[in-house]
């Protein structure tokens, strides 16, 4: 199966850049977006083959997340079940019969690391919330997670190293998620591999390639040996980010 994460940066906005046409090229079984940017209704886009779940912040025009899903799932969640969670439209999680599917747009902390507190604690919910679906059934997790985990994984790490999505909080909130028994795709088929899916409008960084790899995919350690390609998909415009994705047996 083909599962492909992409942070469209404003959806309607994507639609005008390419969004459809990729869309029905790539063919997955599963895309999931964030930074969807928009209210229900505000945007048609009709795919006959596909079950969509749509999940909006409260706030508009502020993240959002969604899920087209060739198959239609046992049940559907919204959130974490956290109520001071749950109002910016970050965690979706499908259930089928051998794995969850949860797409998520990670809260940034924001210049000065003005939100750097939240994001702690929402990263402590979200591994417990994982670590729950994770007793039950495989869970591949996917998303614009807001950090370069590895100094491999930016372009400029000694400049950054309190800049948000590089600090040292950040990272070892990522590095305590994956000793909670989950797995980087990416990086543990790619151990070397220079390559990254997010780039600031400034500068001409994409032009230069000098970006971020702050977009995954993560699955439960017991599945990781299904995954037969992970892989990042840099000549996709249409965002500030580029769409990545896995091949995987399940």
């Amino acid at each position: 199966m083909k599962f492909i994460s992409w942070n469209v940066n404003g959806f309607r906005a994507c639609l005008g850049k390419g969004f459809e046409e990729f869309f029905k090229e790539t063919d997955a079984d599963f895309f999931c977006i964030q930074e969807t940017k928009m209210q229900p209704g505000q945007a048609e886009f009709l795919t006959p083959d596909y079950h969509q779940y749509w999940y909006s912040a409260e706030k508009k025009g502020y993240s959002g997340t969604a899920i087209f899903a060739k198959k239609e799932p046992l049940s559907v969640s919204y959130g974490l079940g956290i109520e001071e969670h749950d109002h910016e439209g970050r965690a979706i999680t499908l259930e089928y019969e051998d794995f969850y599917l949860l797409c998520v747009y990670t809260p940034n902390a924001q210049r000065e690391l003005a939100r750097l507190s939240y994001r702690m604690e929402w990263e402590d919910a979200l591994r417990e919330y994982m670590k729950a679906l994770d007793s039950k059934k495989p869970v591949v997790y996917c998303g614009d997670l807001n950090v370069a985990h590895e100094e491999i994984d930016l372009k400029n790490p000694k400049t950054n190293h309190f800049s948000a999505g590089f600090s040292d909080e950040e990272r070892g909130k990522f590095t305590e998620l994956l000793e909670a028994g989950f797995t980087d795709t990416f990086r543990k088929l790619y151990p070397d591999k220079v390559q990254y899916s997010w780039w600031s409008y400034m500068y001409g960084a994409r032009a230069k390639n000098v970006g971020w790899r702050i977009d995954y995919f993560v699955v439960s350690n017991r599945i990781v040996d299904k995954v037969k390609d992970s892989f990042i998909l840099n000549e996709i415009m249409g965002s500030d980010h580029c769409p990545v994705g896995i091949e995987i047996d399940i």
